[in-house]
């Protein structure tokens, strides 16, 4: 029987990648990373989400994260929800050159999911990792910090605006990070 991926303990730091269906490149746009960073601060202030490292890429977002409520699932859930509703309305409701062929790929995958009832916006796995070593902490917020220079976008992991490498580099951010002291690590 193989391992699947689950957030099997709520209280535990896991890293998370929550990818958009088809790897459409929809954060290539600042309106529709914008509402991921207002749907991240929501959480952090109303459902007790601690972040620890983020990045948000053109098609997906890695997080290093725990819940101050021990329910993780529960609040990666209300995020996923609220995040792809608010997209896919601004979607609808502004003007985008991508709009038709982006909401007829979201009302496709839509109909092959029972769980949604018009679009579905993120893939439903977001192949947790449970954090569970020092050593581990550090690979995956050096892997999220590296991910915009990896891809081309940035030469320094703190230029790229929608990353917790900011934070680390004692930066102006967008969102507020509980850093990890890298060095002790």
């Amino acid at each position: 029987m193989g391992f699947k991926y689950k957030i099997y303990d709520q209280c535990q730091a896991y890293y998370l990648t929550f990818t958009v269906v088809k790897w459409i490149d929809i954060f290539s746009r600042k309106i529709y990373k914008d509402i991921i960073i207002e749907s991240l601060k929501h959480c952090q202030k109303n459902k007790g989400l601690n972040i620890f490292a983020y990045v948000i890429m053109t098609n997906h977002m890695h997080l290093l994260v725990n819940s101050e409520m021990n329910d993780l699932s529960q609040t990666v859930c209300d995020f996923k929800k609220f995040s792809s509703k608010k997209i896919i309305k601004t979607i609808q409701t502004t003007t985008e050159s991508r709009k038709d062929w982006m909401l007829n790929l979201f009302s496709y995958e839509g109909t092959r999911n029972s769980r949604n009832k018009n679009y579905q916006f993120w893939i439903q796995d977001n192949h947790p990792i449970e954090i569970f070593s020092n050593k581990f902490i550090k690979q995956k917020v050096e892997y999220i910090h590296n991910n915009p220079v990896r891809a081309g976008i940035v030469v320094n992991p703190w230029d790229y605006l929608y990353s917790s490498a900011r934070n680390y580099a004692d930066m102006e951010s967008f969102l507020d990070v509980i850093k990890v002291d890298l060095n002790v690590l």
